[in-house]
């Protein structure tokens, strides 16, 4: 197994602040993880109590990425991806789902969180056809993060990126509709956009919770309306079923009837 190839930037300097809950560790916690602080569960069961369906959101939405990436690697043929704001290491990583399928694909993961870039060495391995490597960067600022890629992958061929539960990480939704029309406009024709956010419209009682969150200090987390979701595929050619709740994304067969929730995502082809 290949190690990954680290570009530390400002993040890499940071002192891990275990006094304050974070976002990426309490999503790892509600994932199954254990990277996270006694402040990271304390936070998590908080929001469980208030409504426990988060659990389900957390890990539906992992499950989408990993038919979207199956989809990607055994249909589309892609064999490069660019995962920003990818949280830490759990399973079935991006790496782990696409080389399993095709040892040479090519990943790259970006976060800016000191927790995740301790993690990276440790526990991204690529297999020895393929690379992974780990940018820590800010989806904020796209030019560094493409620059960085290109160390890593071929941006003239096709390239997947995956904007997984980030974007509501921005508060300025021109500003986020903004980042990932940059970041595409950058890959060339016969790449794909993934996006899977938290919505409005599905569930109150999750919009209740995630609001009373965003009021308790922590960095907030904008939930968006399914449009507004849409939109940022415009352009694009939306792979069927389109923009739907993650459960109802091609669900695997054989398994009980999904249920809508508060996370909608899709997966759409540059022309």
């Amino acid at each position: 197994m290949n190690d990954p190839v680290t570009t530390p930037g400002h993040s890499a300097h940071q002192k891990i602040d275990t006094s304050v809950p974070h976002s990426a560790r309490i999503w790892n916690y509600w994932l199954g993880g254990k990277d996270n602080y006694p402040v990271d569960e304390e936070a998590g069961d908080a929001y469980t109590a208030v409504f426990p369906g988060i659990v389900t959101i957390a890990r539906s939405s992992r499950a989408f990425l990993r038919r979207n990436i199956t989809h990607l690697v055994a249909e589309a043929g892609i064999r490069q991806f660019l995962d920003i704001g990818t949280g830490l290491p759990t399973a079935d990583n991006t790496h782990e789902v696409a080389q399993r399928l095709a040892p040479e694909a090519r990943i790259v993961y970006v976060d800016n969180d000191p927790m995740v870039l301790a993690h990276a060495r440790a526990l991204l391995y690529s297999t020895p056809e393929g690379a992974t490597a780990y940018i820590d960067a800010d989806v904020l600022d796209p030019a560094t993060v493409l620059a960085a890629a290109a160390k890593t992958l071929d941006l003239d061929r096709p390239v997947a990126l995956i904007l997984s539960n980030i974007l509501g990480h921005v508060a300025d939704y021109d500003r986020a509709r903004s980042i990932a029309a940059r970041l595409m406009d950058a890959l060339p024709s016969g790449s794909y956009l993934s996006v899977n956010d938290g919505s409005q419209g599905t569930d109150p009682e999750f919009e209740r919770a995630q609001d009373a969150y965003n009021e308790s200090g922590a960095a907030p987390y904008i939930l968006r309306t399914v449009d507004q979701i849409t939109a940022y595929f415009d352009g694009l050619e939306l792979v069927e079923p389109g923009v739907v709740p993650v459960t109802l994304w091609r669900p695997e067969a054989g398994g009980p009837a999904p249920e809508p929730i508060g996370e909608h995502g899709g997966l759409a082809r540059k022309p």
